[in-house]
């Protein structure tokens, strides 16, 4: 399919600057850009190739100043981030969908099955499970007994959905993760350790998506929750009885220990690590690799560090801890100086 600059413009709301019947029918990076593509610049770091793009279209912010001639037709709107995100949910809604239910797929009897759905050879679909309309389960996904499966969702090859647990509609469970496993529950007897029993459930709110190989544990009682909107990267770990709260996003390699209750529109860098039992208020943005070792209830702060401090105080610490080779040759230098003052002082008293 073509689309040209005015209807591109007129989806996203943007204003065209040069040719408004230019055509597009495909998507490139603007360092890669050929003719007929779209492109987008969003990231000032990569400026010197919107002079230099083969690509018909690119998308600009409104505030964007060109110091040079573009060859390419540019469409201005106010985040052309936002603008090229849309534009690709609106290419992968194109797509056909696939349907129908492979003969080498299992589904129990008792299991319900939604219109328009796909499920592929090897998925099994347990005892009493639910899916809704338009979901598509690939190869080698399980969903073991009393599972429910929203609308639209997508759950790749080899997921696991453990019993009992929830997952709600617009779901996307990329390849590999784990719903409802076990959380890490031993207690200590004079034996070793005894295993207590987790009888509780998984609870996947609307619009989530989750990386591949993350895992997500069933709680003691009740639920693990993950929030409408939220959205985990690959790799990460959310342990019994969590809480993520609405349009939290998560990067790679995340752990989150165990009872920890973690706001709305939260932030966390890669390799964040949350200790067990925390309350973390809304909107508060962590650094990767920060630890946070206790609550955070107030919200709506950046950290950063182990322990994680406000990113500001880290910031000026760092400068610090990277002097400290020299401040100690001061220091010691200083130390020494001092010392000698004194020898030198002790004399002079002795002297009169």
């Amino acid at each position: 399919m073509e689309f040209t600059a005015k209807q591109i413009a007129e989806f996203i709301q943007g204003t065209v600057e040069g040719d408004a019947n230019a055509k597009v029918h495909t998507f490139a990076k603007i360092e890669e850009g050929i003719p007929g593509a779209i492109s987008f610049l969003a990231n000032p770091q990569y400026t010197p190739y919107l002079y230099t793009t083969q690509s018909t279209i690119v998308l600009i912010n409104n505030d964007f100043k060109t110091e040079q001639p573009v060859h390419a037709t540019l469409v201005r709107v106010p985040n052309a981030y936002e603008a090229i995100a849309k534009l690709l949910a609106l290419y992968e809604m194109s797509k056909p969908q696939k349907k129908g239910i492979d003969s080498l797929a299992y589904i129990a009897p008792t299991a319900h099955i939604g219109k328009d759905c796909y499920i592929a050879p090897f998925a099994y679909i347990g005892e009493n499970v639910t899916v809704g309309d338009n979901t598509q389960i690939y190869p080698h996904a399980v969903l073991y007994d009393n599972v429910s499966v929203g609308n639209d969702c997508i759950i790749y090859s080899n997921v696991s959905v453990y019993h009992n647990c929830k997952i709600g509609n617009q779901v996307i469970l990329h390849s590999g993760c784990v719903i409802g496993a076990d959380g890490f529950g031993f207690a200590p007897t004079t034996d070793g350790y005894e295993k207590i029993p987790q009888i509780g459930i998984v609870t996947i709110e609307d619009h989530v998506e989750i990386g591949a190989n993350s895992c997500i544990d069933r709680s003691t009682m009740g639920s693990t929750y993950v929030r409408q909107g939220a959205k985990l990267d690959n790799l990460v770990q959310i342990a019994h009885n969590v809480e993520v709260g609405e349009y939290t996003v998560m990067s790679a390699q995340v752990g989150v220990a165990g009872s920890t209750k973690i706001g709305q529109w939260c932030m966390f860098g890669g390799q964040v690590g949350i200790c067990g039992h925390a309350v973390i208020g809304d909107k508060v943005h962590s650094g990767a690799q920060a630890g946070i070792a206790g609550s955070i209830r107030k919200g709506h702060v950046t950290v950063q560090g182990s322990p994680a401090i406000d990113a500001k105080k880290f910031a000026r610490s760092s400068v610090v801890y990277k002097n400290l080779p020299e401040m100690y040759t001061t220091l010691n230098r200083m130390s020494k100086e001092i010392e000698e003052l004194k020898k030198q002082i002790n004399l002079n008293k002795q002297g009169c």
